[in-house]
């Protein structure tokens, strides 16, 4: 059935997308795009339809009003943490371990896979815990953002966590969609046999790791890891980083700053959200799995950042770091620092909003339902879900658009395999995330600029020339799976060993073509005993 904007629904999202890159003006491009949207839907200046999306993507929706509350609570916390000098003290102390950009690296990508509970809190605690010591090896924060983006999201497909209740929910859906919930495989199973299918989520993880274990980047990362490097601007020069500590909190308030005054809050709030998570899931008999589709991810978050920013408050004033007035400003100072992003956040999700009235995504998924073959098929859903996640910047959001679609062309094209749903699904979830680090409107792509400290145009840039290289992998894996019918057995590692060349390939052309060195901190290193 046709939709009723039909091309016209892909102009809002592009228009913000394109200024986005070319202005670097992440805020104004987004409202542009919102008010284009709000031309096309009302046939007239739009400001009314413009507002009433925007408002709505504020009050409306309980979800998104926590998220605010979690950034804003998280900021409060991270300012005292700042403050008391939490942060330095960990920097000080891991400094003398953490002796090498790679290490760094490591640590990084580790820690981003140990915590996959929640994609957002895995942003937030990382970043935070790892963005001065990055600092202290000359990483850039476009490096940082990149690592904090391409582990989270990724790894929160595959755990227990919010994601995988929403993405079984979103099976059972298309199952409901297809009339086939009494002969499929349960929504369960058909996740659980979906993980090796989802390549794009797979391979993300895995690029981390080779691009900190080679130590080579390529495209305009090369650019910013040479200037860090060689200047030690972790920032380029004129850039608007979502966080500054230094300049918006000021100086450390003590001379003597320790590690508990990092560990004691960040645990305040790992263990909150833990405990939250389970005793909002929790049934008698309840299994781990329907524990995970119960429980209240986001409010977990809220409850956890409140116990951080209420555990620091208490810290200072014990301590007589802060005086109550101080650390009551400080709380506000960390509210503050947060402002930039929270607005970000609601004009992606405005943009959201109109991509829904304008049905965008109905319109690219009736494009490409009109030429899929059983071999194309995972290629197809993959290319049209990473449209339509870049330009509505939610993967959430499109799974729920895709999913409903692709299950029953899945079961339709393939006679009713239920392998062939597994594949589909894994398509669908790759084709999200793909998109969604693509997208400068997308909330997780925000956050991830935003603990990194980064300028969130310039992490977009940076980070798009590796999500375009694992995705061309992926969608060289789901053709050979087409053609060849190869297990993913076999599949995964050819994936990865095309990785590794690819890799190594485009950063010895682009280190060539710019007369740089593919590796730039390699001496940097070789100057730490650790590492000889």
């Amino acid at each position: 059935m046709p939709t009723e904007f039909g091309a016209l629904s892909l102009a809002p999202p592009l228009v913000a997308i394109v200024l986005a890159i070319v202005t670097r003006r992440a805020l104004l491009s987004l409202f542009i795009g919102v008010w284009s949207g709000g031309i096309i839907y009302s046939g007239s200046l739009g400001i009314v339809q413009t507002f009433d999306w925007i408002v709505s993507a504020i009050g409306e929706d309980v979800f998104h009003a926590q998220i605010i509350v979690f950034v804003s609570l998280l900021g409060a916390g991270i300012a005292l943490i700042w403050r008391m000098g939490g942060s330095l003290a960990v920097a000080n102390y891991a400094t003398s371990r953490l002796d090498s950009h790679r290490k760094v690296g490591l640590a990084t990508w580790i820690l981003g896979m140990i915590w996959f509970f929640d994609d957002y809190a895995n942003t937030a605690i990382v970043g935070s815990s790892m963005k001065d010591i990055a600092d202290e090896m000359n990483m850039s924060r476009e490096k940082l953002a990149y690592l904090l983006d391409s582990t989270a999201a990724p790894v929160a497909t595959f755990g227990i966590s919010s994601w995988v209740a929403y993405q079984i929910s979103m099976i059972q859906t298309g199952y409901d969609a297809a009339g086939i919930s009494d002969v499929a495989p349960s929504a369960f199973l058909t996740f659980v046999r979906s993980i090796p299918y989802n390549l794009y989520c797979l391979f993300a993880i895995v690029m981390v790791g080779i691009i900190v274990l080679m130590r080579r980047d390529f495209g305009e990362m090369l650019d910013a890891e040479h200037r860090a490097q060689s200047t030690g601007k972790v920032n380029r020069d004129g850039a608007q980083p979502l966080q500054s500590m230094k300049d918006d909190l000021g100086d450390v308030e003590t001379d003597s700053p320790m590690v508990r005054f990092f560990t004691i809050p960040i645990l305040a709030l790992v263990s909150v959200v833990v405990v939250g998570v389970v005793w909002s899931g929790y049934s008698p008999g309840a299994s781990a799995i329907d524990m995970a589709e119960s429980a209240d991810f986001m409010g977990a978050l809220v409850w956890g950042s409140f116990a951080m920013a209420a555990t620091a408050l208490v810290l200072s004033l014990v301590y007589d770091i802060l005086s109550l007035d101080e650390g009551m400003e400080t709380v506000l100072d960390g509210f503050g620092i947060m402002l930039h992003a929270i607005a970000i956040l609601v004009l992606a999700w405005s943009i959201g909003a109109v991509a829904g009235a304008l049905e965008t995504g109905a319109y690219v998924t009736e494009i490409a339902a009109g030429f899929i073959t059983p071999a194309l098929l995972p290629i197809v859903i993959l290319v049209a879900g990473a449209f339509i996640s870049f330009s509505i910047g939610t993967s959430w959001g499109t799974m729920a658009l895709v999913t409903p679609v692709a299950i029953p062309l899945a079961w339709e094209v393939s006679g009713g395999s239920s392998e062939m749903l597994a594949v589909a699904t894994g398509a669908v979830f790759s084709g999200a995330i793909f998109g969604d680090h693509c997208s400068p409107i997308s909330d997780t792509t925000v956050l991830s600029s935003t603990f990194a400290g980064a300028d969130h145009i310039d992490h977009v840039r940076t980070q798009i020339y590796y999500a375009l290289t694992v995705a061309a992998v992926a969608t060289v894996g789901y053709l050979l799976y087409g053609l060849t019918g190869l297990p993913q057995i076999v599949l995964i590692p050819v994936g990865i060993a095309l990785l590794v060349a690819v890799v190594y390939a485009l950063s010895e052309l682009d280190a060539r073509r710019k007369g740089l060195s593919a590796t730039p901190f390699v001496r940097r290193e070789r100057d730490s005993p650790a590492d000889d």
